[in-house]
């Protein structure tokens, strides 16, 4: 039972959101007495945030829900450095016009849980390239780099493990717990920001800025940070067999992520529905009470939930009805993933092993092989049991398409064109 008596504390305390807080009763009074602003920084290295991030965006969901103000900062500054934490090397630089059309991408999806100044809302969508991309750099370290102790720096676990393992940590990289530390000064300055949350990798970097904003300005600022959620049997979030599962529905279907999350393990369901759904806390409490064959009733409803919060409840219903004409009744659900290729392909016979990576249900013949080695592999639902079979016209079905499985729960439509 949570003691804290804030609504924001208390909603993220019981839902497992939280690591480790500064302060927390002077950040728990603080939280009771007046709306508050906060921050996650996002950085901008990809067209879209992947599930890994999801964790973060919810923090800034409940932080709405519960009266207080969000900042959702894009990183189109510090994205020009790159963060090196849980790094082993240096990540690779992108271009002003990668980044900026990345920022494109990934602002879309805060739409989805935030409601925005000029849209109903309190929320804030701000970058950090417009101070940092300014910064003249004697006066940066006469003004802040002189408050940063290179010893203590270095103690850090983003450079410290950098350096045991005797990686090479560029002198880029290592200025960015520096500009992180500014952007929550400067957003303490333009809005009055007092708390920055993030991972629990994080808390280094953040404690770097609250201990610039008390020299600086003398400003009390705090620090939470949430745990790095990996599943049960020890795998990272956001990764699959068949890669990073995108919050971006161009890049992983509604249809593909309610899978992802129907696939939770068993021992994750009464966790993950408290943090990626928004269901109440007693309804999470009857589907974790599920037995046996029961829970997946409740990864059913994990699936769909989350679901509905990243694409939207339409998408959602539609990805389980799919599910449940593909799985449940036999048939061929509509909005399996399609893949097309061209139409000789399959008059010429295409393998069985490359038809299956073109899918993208494996990423090599040696992993077909062994799926077909463990019975896994199925053509139109017939079993295949040799590596050296092959998908033609004849496999096309009347609806048009040749359905690929691996597995129970993997399917892709390949459609000739």
């Amino acid at each position: 039972m949570s003691t804290y008596k804030s609504d924001f504390l208390h909603v993220l305390a019981e839902r497992g959101f939280i690591h480790q807080v500064s302060e927390p009763e002077a950040l728990d009074a603080l939280a009771r007495e007046k709306t508050i602003t906060a921050y996650i920084g996002f950085d901008c290295t990809a067209a879209s945030l992947h599930v890994g991030s999801l964790l973060p965006i919810m923090l800034l969901y409940w932080l709405q829900q519960t009266g207080h103000r969000p900042i959702a900062l894009m990183g189109g500054g510090t994205t020009r450095v790159g963060d090196p934490s849980g790094k082993d090397e240096s990540r690779r630089l992108n271009t002003d016009e990668a980044i900026n059309d990345n920022l494109k991408g990934i602002r879309a999806i805060f739409s989805k849980f935030l409601k925005f100044e000029g849209a109903g809302g309190n929320a804030v969508m701000a970058n950090n390239a417009d101070w940092l991309n300014t910064l003249n750099y004697i006066d940066f370290l006469r003004d802040v780099g002189r408050h940063f102790s290179i010893n203590r720096m270095l103690a850090f676990d983003s450079v410290k493990l950098r350096l045991e393992r005797q990686q090479e940590l560029s002198f880029l990289e290592f200025n960015y717990m520096i500009l992180q530390a500014y952007d929550f000064v400067e957003l303490h300055r333009r809005y009055g920001c007092v708390l920055q949350m993030g991972g629990s990798d994080q808390w280094g970097n953040i404690v770097n800025g609250i201990d610039l904003g008390r020299r600086l300005h003398s400003a009390q600022l705090f620090a939470l940070t949430s745990p790095l959620i990996t599943t049960s049997s020890g795998a990272k979030m956001g990764k699959t067999a068949a890669g990073a599962v995108w919050l971006n529905p161009d890049l992983v279907s509604p249809y593909e992520y309610w899978q992802y999350r129907r696939n939770t393990e068993d021992a994750d369901v009464e966790r993950f529905l408290k943090l990626f759904t928004v269901l109440p806390l007693d309804e999470i409490a009857r589907l974790a009470a599920l037995r046996d064959q029961e829970i997946n009733e409740a990864k059913k409803v994990l699936a769909t939930e989350a679901t509905a919060l990243v694409h939207g409840r339409a998408a959602a219903d539609e990805a389980a009805a799919t599910a449940r004409t593909t799985f449940e009744e036999g048939g061929l659900g509509a909005n399996l993933p399609t893949v097309e290729l061209p139409r000789g392909e399959l008059a010429a016979g295409l393998g069985v092993l490359a038809a299956f990576v073109k899918a993208g249900l494996a990423g090599s013949n040696g992993e077909v092989r062994r799926a077909i080695a463990n019975n896994a592999i199925m053509v139109n639902d017939v079993r295949v049991t040799s590596d050296k079979a092959t998908v033609g016209e004849a496999d096309v079905t009347a609806d048009g398409v040749v359905k690929l499985s691996l597995g129970r729960k993997r399917h892709v439509l390949l459609k000739p064109v």
